[in-house]
C-alpha cells in the first residue's frame, strides 16, 4: 500500500481522502448503498490513476463499470448502462493491453505511458462523429423508453468518444471528460429528484469526477510537453 501511494502528490492524497470521506457520510446519512460506495470509491481511484498517467488505473475501473452499470439500470438508464456494461468494462481489458504495449522507453515524472496529441483533421472527425452519433443513439434510446433520453445519448457518445481517446493515450480525452461529466451531474441530478432515489454517492461521484478532470487535462498537458522535449534530446 506505502508502494502505491510512494508517487501520488499530496494534492492528490487529500483529494482522494476528502471524497471518500464525503462518500462514506453520504453512505450512512442517506441510507446509501453498498454497491453505490464501491462504484463511487473505486471510480475515484481509476480516474486519479489516469490522470497520473498509470496502467493500474484499469483493475478500478473493472470494478467501477460493472457497478455502474448495474446502479444505472436499476434507474431506468438504459445508456449509461449499455455503456458502462457493453463498453467502458471490455475497454478496461483492451485499455490495459494498449497501454502495456506503449509503455514510456525514459519515464516522464510519474507516468508510465508515451502521451500523444490530436490534429485539427482528428478535431474535425470527432466532432462530426460525436453530433451524429448521438442523434442515431437518441433514435435507439427513445425507442427502449429510456428515461433523460437527450442528455444521457450525448452524454454516452462523448464519453466512447473520450474511452477511445484515452485507450490511444491522447491528451485531449480531458476536453471530452470535462463535458461528459458536466453532462453526468445534471443526468443524474435530475434522476434521483423525479425518483426519489437514494444514491447521492452517483452525484458525489461525477462531481469529483470533474474536479478530477480538469485536474487530468493540466497534468497531462504538462507530461505530453515534457514528453516532447524529451523526444528532441
Amino acid at each position: 500500500m506505502k508502494r502505491f501511494f510512494s508517487e501520488w502528490t499530496i494534492f492528490e492524497k487529500i483529494w482522494l481522502i476528502v471524497f471518500t470521506a464525503v462518500n462514506i457520510w453520504l453512505f450512512f446519512a442517506w441510507d446509501d448503498t453498498t454497491l453505490g460506495l464501491i462504484s463511487s470509491i473505486t471510480g475515484m481511484l481509476c480516474v486519479i490513476l489516469v490522470a497520473k498517467g498509470k496502467i493500474s488505473n484499469f483493475f478500478f475501473g473493472m470494478i467501477q463499470t460493472s457497478t455502474y452499470a448495474y446502479i444505472s439500470y436499476t434507474y431506468g438508464l438504459y445508456g449509461e448502462a449499455m455503456l458502462n456494461g457493453l463498453f467502458y468494462f471490455p475497454m478496461q481489458f483492451i485499455g490495459l493491453y494498449m497501454w502495456n504495449k506503449n509503455k514510456a522507453q525514459q519515464k516522464v515524472k510519474d507516468e508510465d505511458i508515451i502521451i500523444k496529441r490530436l490534429t485539427k483533421k482528428g478535431w474535425g472527425i470527432l466532432g462530426v462523429s460525436v453530433v451524429i452519433g448521438a442523434f442515431v443513439y437518441m433514435e435507439l434510446l427513445f425507442y427502449l423508453n429510456a428515461q433523460q433520453v437527450r442528455i444521457d445519448s450525448f452524454a454516452v457518445v462523448m464519453s466512447v468518444a473520450a474511452q477511445i481517446l484515452m485507450t490511444l493515450r491522447f491528451a485531449e480525452q480531458w476536453i471530452m471528460w470535462v463535458l461528459v461529466n458536466l453532462l453526468s451531474i445534471v443526468l443524474w441530478i435530475v434522476t434521483l429528484t423525479q425518483s426519489g432515489g437514494n444514491d447521492y454517492t452517483m452525484l458525489v461521484m461525477w462531481t469529483a469526477f470533474l474536479v478530477n478532470s480538469i485536474y487530468g487535462w493540466y497534468n497531462w498537458e504538462k507530461l505530453a510537453k515534457q514528453s516532447q522535449t524529451l523526444e528532441k534530446e
